[in-house]
């Protein structure tokens, strides 16, 4: 193989693990939950850290698109609550008010754009209201 041929595919090669790790994004970022268990109630804040998972640090520059709350891990899929965006109070930390009217189990989905990733991150965290 000549140095031409060689350097071509060393090029390629190199392009291809970019683009794989590209589109392996989404995985690299983890939501969990600042406090597993909250009262029940109305207007209850629930909050979520979004991480990168290779080095541990909180991401802040994400844009949440989408939060649904449900009662969907005691099979109560149907019974979602409103959800309403609120400011974080620390680096990425996302947060929204929600109704809980009862205790149980509650799952928050959230989706969030990263900046510089193409893939949307998806988090689903289990929250449990207590009395």
């Amino acid at each position: 193989m000549n140095k031409k041929n060689l350097l071509a595919s060393a090029f390629a090669a190199a392009m291809c693990l970019t683009n794989a790790s590209a589109f392996a994004a989404a995985i690299d970022y983890a939501f969990e939950p600042v406090a597993a268990e909250l009262k029940k109630g109305d207007d209850v804040m629930i909050a979520v850290r979004l991480l990168h998972k290779s080095t541990g640090k909180p991401v802040s520059d994400a844009v949440i698109v989408r939060t649904r709350v449900d009662m969907a891990p005691d099979g109560m899929a149907d019974m979602a609550s409103p959800v309403a965006a609120l400011p974080g109070n620390e680096a990425g930390v996302y947060a929204v008010k929600t109704d809980r009217p009862m205790a149980g189990r509650y799952l928050l989905s959230v989706t969030a754009k990263v900046q510089g990733e193409p893939e949307t991150v998806v988090g689903k965290i289990i929250f449990t209201a207590i009395k």
